[in-house]
């Protein structure tokens, strides 16, 4: 029944991307019709219910932070916030960009990864890692946006107004939802260094500082973009290349030592 469940979802991230994508290949000038992104969206949110499906029926219901299934759940919930994005600001780009991402990793996860076992996790730990969930996804989005700035900027700067520049919001209402995002995601961030501080033990036994620091790292760099933005009005590329850097800090912090553990070294999953 699940690899049911998994086809339908990829097959229905696949359309909706199709859909989203399609109109932003025309050679009009015309912005992009919402008739395309309407019924787009709504095969997504099937593609999302599906795939959460999959992930409570192959998982057990637990959060498995395995390498695959990890990857699997973070698609599932950025795509699912991408929906809630597009209901108060329509980004086609977003969708085009996390939906195939996300039918990638759930294909992967349910026909090539090898079967897992959730380890077993109290209340607080489960607390700890849906914080940081939500955190690595909304600041996952904010990285999708400031490649859209970066793309918006390079337009206007060669003066070429393509199908895919019209798609986005005005360059002003992308970088407000960008910072909207970045706030968001460093907010709970600090919540999962706190929850971190406060929940975890043994970071040594378990493998975790080098995951803590680059947390940090990753944390610092999205603060300092921050306090720019108030103190200094930061903004087009450095914005965009410091959302970059953060982003990148946070996959190494949250899958890189994961992979090395996981699929290099051999090694189990910690308890946490």
């Amino acid at each position: 029944m699940l690899p049911a469940f998994s086809i339908i979802a990829i097959a229905c991230y696949l359309l909706a991307t199709g859909l989203l994508a399609w109109p932003l290949f025309g050679r009009g000038t015309a912005t992009p019709s919402p008739a395309w992104q309407r019924p787009a969206l709504a095969i997504a949110m099937l593609a999302v219910l599906a795939h959460a499906t999959v992930l409570l029926g192959m998982h057990r219901g637990a959060l498995d932070l395995h390498f695959f299934a990890a990857l699997s759940l973070v698609a599932c919930v950025v795509s699912a916030l991408t929906l809630f994005v597009n209901l108060s600001r329509p980004v086609a780009a977003l969708g085009v960009v996390v939906f195939p991402l996300a039918a990638v990793l759930l294909a992967v996860d349910s026909f090539l990864a090898p079967p897992t076992v959730p380890v077993a996790m109290g209340w607080q730990i489960k607390l700890h890692v849906t914080v940081a969930l939500v955190a690595f996804s909304l600041l996952s989005i904010a990285a999708v946006l400031a490649l859209g700035l970066a793309v918006q900027e390079r337009g206007l700067r060669h003066r070429q107004f393509g199908p895919w520049l019209r798609a986005l919001p005005p360059l002003t209402l992308t970088e407000t939802l960008l910072f909207r995002m970045i706030g968001a995601g460093f907010a709970l961030l600090t919540l999962t260094l706190v929850t971190g501080t406060l929940f975890v033990g043994n970071l040594f036994g378990q493998h975790l500082v080098h995951k803590t620091v680059l947390s940090i790292v990753a944390w610092l760099v999205f603060g300092v973009l921050l306090y720019g933005r108030w103190r200094f009005g930061w903004r087009g590329r450095r914005a965009v290349n410091l959302t970059l850097t953060g982003m990148a800090v946070l996959v190494l912090a949250f899958f890189g030592s994961k992979f090395v553990l996981e699929l290099i070294l051999h090694r189990p999953l910690p308890p946490l």
